[in-house]
């Protein structure tokens, strides 16, 4: 047998403890793979965010940020990884938003040049070249996401969008700030149409955006806080092909294959509600935007994390926290409301806080139970939802029961009281209303059920209200 030198082992040897090292990543519950399963516990990932700029932006803030997040128990965040920025005061964002970052203080994967002439202030990029600056901060806001329990779904790409409608006679004004625009880089690339900048059809862009995902999770494999996100929006204006996304999907994967655990990839699908078809390969979440249960319904064989990831933004506390509350109740697992009070002037979104005490009472609602032991149960509720109202219920049955009643027309604020009818088991239950806005009993009973229908009169609320059965072992 062929002796090996001392170097020799102590190169397997690193590259053994180099493999083994890697921690567990947030992954799909191995018994309900609709929720998440995070440092060993069960998950469902619940937040309100910044719009995306956390990392590329050099004046957020984002350790006042993520503290935000962790003082109300939030425990996910949204970010994109640099190869698209907006510019200020684009569509209805104010001139501080994070994705806007003001002239001169964007920072993304790739060096600066030493040639003068970036459309939005300091260098052109050079793409054969990677700025170790961002590297080192996109690593630390993992680390200090990772500190306070936070999830982080790192976005990779976003398609460039005809914007003519906040630009007249610009369609391409968003293209024109990114990197891979030719007149932002040195190295002769991206002299492309915009449409074809994120599609197997874009020249040396190509060979560019797979050294940038490689590069990426190469920098990024030991932490476990991790979810990418191929493409925001791939379906918008149809300009982002599903074979470029299946192709990049496979460099990830590549990239991977050495790793002893591989990250969560999520494929953003769909505005709205759809039926998913033609997922990427190897996607284990699928988000929607703007979106409500329908979309769990209509895929919740897949046995996949479905989540709702961004919402208008510019919605009333009010809405986000109806949007949320039916969401998970619905069997969601994952919900970000897009939050634009986070900005380089108040990185702590201090004017959306209410709204994230609420959203932290939904999570501290749903981890009383023993989710992952339920599913979602349209056959518990018999009747008695009063016409204006709408219902989303949850249920490991016989054990747990979650229903969440809701006014349809949010105009309509005046108190209201229902009927509700419901089917049980025989047993003993505790039965508990409560308040989505203090996350507080309002009322609580204990009820001896003899089995089939029971009807459970609610307090009265203005536009929502949470119902928790548990059955008593005697």
């Amino acid at each position: 047998m062929r002796k090996l030198s001392g170097l020799t082992i102590l190169i397997l040897c690193s590259f053994w403890l180099s493999c083994n090292s890697q921690k567990q990543p947030v992954s799909l519950h191995p018994e309900n793979p609709h929720y998440f399963l995070f440092r060993g516990e069960p998950a469902v990932l619940i937040t309100s965010g910044e719009h995306y700029g956390a990392v590329i932006n050099l004046d957020f803030d984002y350790i006042a940020y993520l503290n935000a997040l962790h003082s109300k128990g939030l425990n996910c965040t949204r970010t994109f990884a640099g190869p698209y920025v907006e510019f200020a005061g684009w569509y209805r964002y104010s001139a501080d938003q994070p994705l806007s970052p003001a002239s001169g203080r964007f920072i993304c994967p790739w060096a600066r040049s030493d040639e003068s002439g970036y459309i939005n202030g300091g260098n052109k990029f050079d793409l054969s070249k990677w700025d170790e600056a961002y590297f080192k901060r996109l690593k630390d806001f993992i680390s200090q996401a990772s500190q306070r329990g936070v999830v982080v779904e790192l976005t990779l790409f976003c398609p460039y969008y005809n914007i003519t409608a906040v630009a007249p006679g610009d369609p391409d004004l968003l293209w024109k700030y990114s990197p891979f625009h030719p007149g932002n880089n040195i190295n002769d690339v991206g002299n492309i149409p915009r449409v074809k900048a994120l599609t197997l059809d874009n020249g040396s862009l190509l060979a560019i955006q797979e050294a940038y995902v490689r590069k990426v999770v190469s920098e990024l494999k030991d932490y476990d806080n991790i979810i990418y996100e191929l493409c925001n929006e791939p379906y918008i204006q149809n300009l982002v092909p599903h074979d470029w996304m299946v192709h990049m999907t496979n460099i990830i994967t590549e990239a991977e294959s050495n790793f002893k655990y591989r990250h969560l990839l999520s494929h953003n699908y769909a505005n709205g509600v759809a039926k998913i078809k033609n997922p990427v390969p190897g996607a284990s979440v699928f988000n929607f935007h703007y979106s409500n249960p329908r979309a769990i319904t209509l895929n919740y064989g897949m046995n996949k994390v479905i989540g709702n990831n961004e919402t208008d933004g510019f919605e009333p506390d009010d809405v986000a926290r109806l949007q949320a509350w039916e969401f998970i109740i619905g069997g969601g697992g994952l919900f970000n409301n897009l939050d634009m009070s986070f900005t380089t002037t108040d990185a702590s979104g201090k004017a959306r806080a209410e709204l994230r005490s609420q959203l932290s009472f939904l999570k501290k609602f749903i981890e009383g139970f023993d989710f992952v032991g339920m599913k979602p149960d349209s056959a518990v509720i018999k009747g008695g939802i009063s016409e204006g109202l709408s219902a989303n219920a949850l249920s490991e049955p016989g054990v747990a029961y979650v229903i969440y009643l809701r006014k349809r027309d949010l105009r309509d604020v005046s108190p209201v009281e229902n009927d509700l009818i419901v089917e049980l088991p025989p047993g003993k239950y505790q039965v508990v209303w409560t308040n989505t806005e203090t996350g507080k009993p309002d009322e609580e009973t204990i009820q001896e059920h003899q089995g089939g229908e029971m009807e459970l009169k609610s307090p009265l609320f203005n536009l929502d209200v949470a119902l928790d059965i548990r059955r008593i072992n005697q």
